[in-house]
């Protein structure tokens, strides 16, 4: 992550920093942050955003065998527009992972989670739902993925996650649905 981009990353408040636990960030203006809310309607962090979904999705499609995998028409526009509240999971100056995340008093939907593939196995994409989990006040989590990814299956059900239904997509992708409910 260049010097200039930072401006794009949002640190979360003192207040919300006690609710939620001890921030996960590291990066060099904040050593000991890991994870930071991002400015997602900024042009320089939704190109970032944008490349780490890129690269993320380009390794799920290859799992998937999908030959036409919508995410990754996904345009730059979308993310500047987008209703979403973004975490991203800087490393090595870099912007490693990020978490989509659409949010209302009883329902918590994880719309993406992506890592970069110079970043798998290190530990990114659990950090950003447990950061989730602690984060956000709601009775039932939800996320999606493809049936033959393997990987984010088993970290769902891995953090508690119940397998709830699978259906087949319009594009030829079987996908499965988990959900976790708080009391």
């Amino acid at each position: 992550m260049t010097e200039g981009s930072r401006t794009g990353l949002k640190t979360i408040t003192a207040k919300a920093r006690k609710k939620r636990g001890p921030p996960l960030y590291n990066n060099q203006q904040h050593p000991q942050k890991m994870i930071e809310e991002l400015q997602h309607y900024t042009l320089d962090t939704a190109k970032q955003i944008r490349r780490v979904f890129q690269a993320s999705y380009k390794i799920e499609a290859e799992l998937l065998k999908a030959t036409d995998f919508p995410p990754l028409k996904r345009p730059l526009e979308a993310y500047l527009k987008c209703d979403s509240r973004f975490f991203g999971y800087t490393k090595q100056g870099q912007l490693a992972g990020v978490i989509e995340i659409g949010h209302n008093a009883e329902f918590t939907h994880v719309r993406s989670l992506v890592v970069h593939p110079h970043f798998f196995r290190q530990g990114i994409a659990k950090a950003l739902m447990e950061f989730t989990l602690n984060s956000f006040d709601s009775s039932l989590f939800a996320v999606e993925t493809g049936l033959k990814n393997g990987p984010a299956s088993h970290l769902y059900k891995k953090l508690g996650f119940t397998e709830v239904e699978q259906w087949d997509t319009d594009h030829g992708v079987r996908k499965v649905k988990f959900e976790l409910r708080k009391p």
